[in-house]
């Protein structure tokens, strides 16, 4: 009979960790008599991070006194006392291998379901002061679980554990763990984790990407960790970057020009997926190269490669490409990337651009147009006015080529003529999309500045679109994900405080920061970090892939081995370093 051995609760509190300060409920310590068990939590026991932790789906945590004595031999370590790891229950039995999730318990008056295992967080490392830890519970397959509280009630140290139904599947909470963060996944144990009602959520979306991803025809790839993130894919094309030739220069509008490019060896091109971007590397003066990223915004098929680019003013790099770029010039492109691209389907078909955003979802236009598409698409864009408005007859023209096709065209500073009657004064409104007749159940693709996106896709989903069907693009920094982190003023991406680094140079290219790389930076997230970048990462030990990064040119190597590598082309930069001259795409 397992057997509750200890009730340990704690309120976050703000920890000072690498500079920074963490708000935290990793603290936790024993109590003594009954304590009250809540849907959301034990009495005194409270959650820094809601987002990863707590909730109805994640209660109480639950650790072994059996991994207990486990880490204390395999770390050297006898100051390991209960609380140590988190968790709110310690328990004696209840091993990872043999609990299943969706199983069932009673403990005191209270009842429980298994929900998930631990989430993988640097946090417990921090608590520990073992920055590997978070690696080390997956990798010996010891994580530890969550619990949802069925039944409220008085629980204390000594009540016995009682198994009252057992999970349908039988699939435990290593396996489970092993299933989404170890290689090697078994399909058939993918269909049995997503036959469980009792899994949380999160996992279960985590599973159906990884399912889809194992499906003939597919390529693997590690799911998204959020609405509108799809798995790297191996972008075809070149390592790195290589010289292009400008075959022509095409004025758009005044501030708007097209420029084509074409191999120096007449080679073809490869084919681009819609909605993809090129990174362009140049050299201005005597500084070091500087890069860029433009979308592709000619069809997939062209035969060569279109970015259209908008004068930007005080743009450095814009301000030379429209000043003193010519035809014939050469140019080093790195091989279209990108994830932001058209998916194929039947379903209808939401295009939404601001000024130069219309670039990528151009190319998504282009593509329908060329297949003759029968789904529908809405053709919706905001332009300044109409000397502005660049690629107007383009895309009309490849509206009409549509069988079902709808235009709608805003102009935020002009009138336009009566006679055109798919063109309106101001900008997307919530009763204007509702006109439309847009489906619930359209995928939207949409481009712009970060404020059109963040207004126009909180329209998408008071219309009722799902999240995960709105999907954004934007070549500025990507939001930072720091969980735990108090939130501190934004700043500028900057060169790295200290002297100088001398060796290899690192290409932050979102940021547009190049900087030496010193060793005296742990990875390259530590150097993202010195450089005020934002970052994405949550376990920062190679387990969760939330810092994956696309590798735009350059090679790695891994300070820690990662659990399971990342797909070909993206590196983990929380637990990697250059071994020569990087871009990152951060």
């Amino acid at each position: 009979m397992a057997t509750l051995l200890s009730v340990n609760v704690g309120m976050p509190k703000d920890v000072s960790w690498q500079g920074r300060t963490v708000h935290t409920g990793a603290w936790k310590s024993p109590v003594h008599g009954p304590r009250m068990v809540r849907r959301l939590n034990i009495d005194g026991d409270g959650q820094g991070d809601l987002a990863g932790h707590g909730g109805d789906i994640r209660a109480v945590l639950v650790y072994q006194l059996q991994s207990y004595r486990y880490w204390r031999e395999q770390l050297g370590r006898d100051d390991l006392t209960f609380g140590s790891f988190g968790e709110n229950f310690t328990v004696d039995g209840l091993p990872d291998d043999e609990v299943c999730i969706g199983d069932r318990y009673r403990i005191g008056e209270a009842e429980f379901e298994v929900t998930q295992p631990r989430v993988t967080c640097y946090r417990v490392g921090m608590r520990l002061g073992e920055p590997t830890m978070a690696a080390l519970l997956v990798a010996h397959h010891r994580p530890g679980f969550y619990l949802r509280v069925l039944t409220e009630g008085h629980v204390q140290v000594g009540d016995e554990i009682t198994l009252i139904r057992k999970g349908p599947e039988e699939l435990s909470v290593a396996d489970t763990d092993a299933l989404l963060y170890l290689p090697d996944r078994d399909p058939a144990l993918l269909h049995k984790a997503l036959n469980i009602p009792a899994l949380s959520p999160g996992w279960q979306q985590s599973f159906r990407e990884l399912a889809t991803a194992q499906r003939p025809g597919q390529e693997p790839g590690w799911p998204g960790t959020g609405a509108g993130n799809r798995q790297h894919r191996e972008e075809p094309g070149w390592p790195g970057f290589k010289a292009l030739r400008v075959a022509r220069i095409v004025p758009e509008t005044p501030t708007v020009s097209s420029i084509y490019l074409d191999t120096t060896d007449g080679t073809p091109l490869p084919e681009a997926r819609a909605g993809q971007y090129l990174s362009l590397r140049l050299t201005l003066g005597d500084t070091a190269p500087v890069v860029r990223s433009y979308s592709l915004s000619s069809a997939p098929t062209a035969g060569t490669y279109r970015i259209s680019v908008k004068h930007e003013p005080h743009g450095q790099v814009s301000g030379y490409l429209h000043a003193a770029l010519h035809t014939g010039d050469l140019v080093d492109i790195a091989c279209p990337r990108g994830t932001f691209v058209l998916e194929d389907g039947t379903g209808p078909v939401v295009l939404l651009s601001a000024g130069i955003g219309i670039t990528p979802v151009l190319a998504m236009l282009h593509q329908l147009a060329a297949a003759r598409a029968p789904r529908p698409v809405w053709w919706i864009h905001t332009a300044h006015d109409r000397t502005h408005h660049a690629f107007a007859d383009e895309t009309h023209t490849l509206l009409a080529q549509l069988p079902d096709a709808h235009e709608h065209i805003y102009y935020t500073a002009e009138t336009p003529p009566p006679d055109e009657p798919h063109i309106s004064r101001g900008r997307p409104s919530a009763p204007a999309l509702a006109a439309m007749g847009l489906p619930a159940d359209a995928d939207a693709y949409l481009c712009g500045p970060p404020a059109f996106m963040d207004s126009v896709g909180g329209l998408l989903h008071d219309h009722g679109l799902d999240p995960v069907r709105i999907h954004t693009e934007q070549f500025s920094a990507l939001a930072a994900i720091n969980p735990g982190v108090t939130s501190t003023a934004a700043l500028r991406p900057h060169q790295p405080p200290g002297p100088p680094g001398s060796g290899p140079l690192i290409t932050f290219a979102r940021s547009g920061i190049t900087t030496p790389w010193s060793p005296a930076h742990a990875s390259l997230l530590d150097l993202a970090e010195a450089c005020d970048v934002p970052t994405r990462w949550s376990c920062r030990t190679g387990v969760c892939h939330t810092c994956v990064t696309h590798l735009v040119s350059g090679e790695t190597s891994y300070t820690t081995p990662p659990l399971e590598p990342p797909e070909p082309g993206t590196v983990l930069v929380c637990c990697s370093r250059p071994t020569t001259e990087v871009v990152l795409d951060l």
